[in-house]
């Protein structure tokens, strides 16, 4: 089994040596994975900067000293995958984010769709925002990845239609697309861009405002997934067909 990761920050400017790991990353180390001495860990500040480590001393319930090695810096993966996820109903965006995040998903642009259920206003968003941000953090530990994916600000129908103007290649998964993603020619490197409905799906207005961007319709499949999915099933696809998970 490979080893726990824990966040620590700054870890670029730390060098090999001793490391004390304590406060909330500590005490999940030690009350809760009940890590001891000789026990190998990995610790990562989730902007691609790692280093192993071997547990020396586990203190009270929050506090622990490990050995590190060098510190790695992992370049960013190419070509980059970006996913906008329109607004899901109740719990189901931060699904969304789990499951991409663990898929390998490298940025996540939250989209408020004209047939969004879900509106993000005010206070309520700034809380819902966080939420997906927590669920990648936690998401990004638990996959074993040093390099988590960014969730972005909400988006506009406007600003994901430049996001897909400057993309190298961009998709919208929507059922009226005759193309399967599966057959897509995809670009070795630069920025892929998916964009993903809501329940009520990608109105007309929306989808020619993409295709004119540049992003085409696609299909996954014979099946309709749901919003939660459609990114997490998509992006595993495209992982697999530009040799990212080769």
């Amino acid at each position: 089994m490979t080893a726990p990761v824990f966040v620590v920050d700054a870890l670029g400017a730390a060098g090999a040596g001793e490391f004390v790991l304590d406060g909330p990353e500590g005490r999940h180390a030690v009350s809760v994975k009940r890590l001891r001495p000789g026990e190998a860990v990995v610790l990562t500040d989730g902007a691609g900067h790692w280093a192993r480590g071997e547990v020396v001393v586990a203190e009270g319930k929050d506090r622990l000293v490990v050995t590190l090695e060098d510190v790695v810096a992992e370049p960013a993966e190419s070509p980059r995958i970006t996913v906008v996820q329109a607004l899901p109903k109740g719990d189901r965006g931060e699904l969304a984010v789990e499951t991409m995040t663990e898929t390998g998903v490298d940025a996540i642009v939250p989209w408020a769709a004209s047939r969004c259920i879900t509106q993000w206003k005010g206070e309520r968003g700034l809380k819902a925002l966080a939420k997906w941000r927590a669920t990648a953090r936690e998401a990004g530990k638990q996959s074993r990845r040093v390099r988590f994916p960014e969730v972005a600000d909400a988006a506009t129908t406007k600003q994901v239609a430049a996001l897909v103007a400057d993309a190298d290649f961009a998709a919208v998964l929507h059922e009226s697309g005759d193309t399967p993603l599966a057959t897509a020619e995809l670009p070795a490197k630069g920025e892929i861009v998916l964009v993903v409905g809501p329940e009520g799906g990608v109105s007309p207005e929306e989808l020619a405002l993409f295709e004119e961007a540049g992003a085409r319709p696609y299909r996954l499949g014979r099946t309709v997934l749901r919003t939660s999915t459609a990114g997490t099933a998509a992006a595993a696809l495209l992982l697999g067909r530009t040799g990212r998970w080769s």
